[in-house]
């Protein structure tokens, strides 16, 4: 995977790509993930949320055998402006070690199917094999 951030642009505003690319032979496409335990425990802050999100999404790329460095785009979306911090934090530090970033767009929806769910994450990820 390389990331792509051409000279002749700003450079992104966070922890993400405005491009990626990726020869792949595996693809791995995941369902929004919400931020609930496996227990159905659901956490109140968006940070909190994000980040069970991410738990999830690494869980789902295991067993396709991939791993969070192969994620080529995150798509999140948040229920209030004021969620974005929170969401951007935990996403920050699941990237954390990550030298090439992968490409990201977040959105601001109205909701969710049950209102205390904040923050909802899905992911694109690709290996060579």
């Amino acid at each position: 995977m390389r990331s792509l951030t051409p000279a002749g642009i700003r450079p992104p505003f966070a922890a993400y790509a405005h491009g990626v690319e990726a020869r792949v032979r595996r693809l791995v496409v995941t369902s929004g993930q919400l931020g609930i335990g496996h227990d159905g425990t659901i956490p109140e802050t968006a940070e909190a949320q994000a980040r069970l999100c991410f738990e999830n999404i690494d869980a789902i790329l295991a067993e396709a055998g991939v791993a969070r460095e192969h994620i080529l785009r995150l798509n999140a979306y948040v229920t209030d402006r004021a969620h974005m911090a929170g969401y951007m934090a935990a996403r920050d530090a699941y990237l954390a070690n990550r030298p090439d970033k992968p490409a990201s767009t977040l959105m601001i929806v109205s909701g969710f199917s049950r209102p205390e769910f904040l923050v909802e994450v899905e992911a694109i990820a690709a290996k060579e094999d």
